[in-house]
């Protein structure tokens, strides 16, 4: 179509809107104003797509590791995560309101214990779980990176009779050296006692785990306690690759006095991740709350969950109290979190 021709098609369209020096001043005004609220939405509008921009760092410069820059954005995340929580209590009347295990009340049993507690905080590498399936097993976070470090520290506070886990580990990481504490066993399980070539990177010792010292003369024999920075300081180490705690309900006053000590003295809790079994057996909900706010006020950062059923299947629990975790510690500095490595 040629300029003239479209040209006599523009002009002979009907005017709908007068010319400006036409219009009535009160409608000038009008029109001033409705064009302007329609441009302060569209501004204050335009980054509403998803959470606040203010809550997301920068992206990394072109070409470097992108790690920390991952960390920073998933923190974020999560602490949206934790307002959620933080409303959600307040729309049920507050912590001490609510009941960990609501039955009897449909309109009150839309909910248990850890729907709280989501592991919404995403590890930034690869997550496999080793160790046997069912009871026993755990998730971790960046195992192919731990695993080629030339030197691997695991800790194991709990052995009971099944060492899957610990063997599993050792196997992964060639390098790795697991101590293990249990006052209420004498030695590893056969998945270690009987291959000698792990049995000589494991450490067992028959220990109990404490928030306080209280070990050698005039204490139990049979009961030696002992705090996490006494034993890396009996052992030589200033940092835990990866941190395993199943003591059966001790885990509430063990892993409060761990982080209590360290946060006291301004200092990272000394250990890359987190496996727990957290027994939550008479927990009232408000308790459970301020334990678990300690441990991420601490640097924990639950990845992963995964309910221990079995209680309910062989002895007819109603309440699934058991429940594995894992955590990622986001204070300090360790390959799991920074680029530095």
């Amino acid at each position: 179509m040629s300029s003239v021709r479209y040209s006599s098609l523009v002009n002979g369209l009907p005017r709908r809107i007068p010319p400006w020096n036409q219009i009535p001043p009160p409608q000038k005004v009008m029109g001033g104003i409705i064009v302007g609220l329609v441009l302060l939405l569209l501004y204050t509008g335009s980054g509403r797509g998803g959470p606040p921009s203010a809550r997301y760092p920068p992206p990394p410069p072109s070409g470097r590791p992108a790690v920390e820059y991952d960390v920073r954005v998933i923190e974020a995340r999560y602490g949206g995560v934790l307002d959620e929580r933080t409303r959600f209590i307040q729309s049920l009347g507050g912590a001490s309101k609510i009941d960990s295990w609501p039955s009897g009340d449909l309109s009150r049993a839309y909910w248990t214990l850890w729907d709280f507690f989501l592991p919404l905080w995403n590890c930034p590498h690869d997550i496999q779980r080793i160790g046997r399936m069912g009871d026993g097993g755990k998730y971790l976070c960046g195992l192919d990176i731990i695993s080629r470090k030339p030197e691997v520290v695991i800790y194991s506070m709990g052995v009971s009779d099944d060492s899957s886990y610990e063997a599993a580990l050792l196997e992964a990481a060639p390098t790795a050296e697991v101590f293990g504490y249990d006052f209420s066993v004498n030695s590893w399980g056969p998945q270690i006692e009987d291959v000698p070539s792990l049995k000589r990177r494991a450490h067992f010792f028959k220990y109990a785990i404490g928030d306080k010292d209280d070990h050698g003369a005039g204490s139990n024999p049979d009961f030696q306690v002992y705090t996490l920075d006494t034993l890396m300081r009996q052992n030589g180490h200033r940092f835990i690759d990866i941190l395993k705690v199943d003591i059966e309900g001790a885990e509430f006053d063990v892993l409060r006095g761990f982080c209590q000590y360290y946060m006291e003295r301004g200092l990272p809790l000394p250990f890359g991740q987190l496996q727990v079994e957290i027994h939550a057996w008479n927990k009232r909900f408000a308790e459970f709350l301020e334990w678990f706010e300690l441990l991420e006020a601490a640097g924990l950062r639950p990845f992963s969950s995964e309910p221990n059923l079995v209680y309910c299947s062989l002895y007819g629990h109603t309440k699934a109290e058991l429940s594995e975790y894992s955590f990622v510690n986001v204070g300090g500095r360790h390959e799991l979190i920074s680029d530095m490595y």
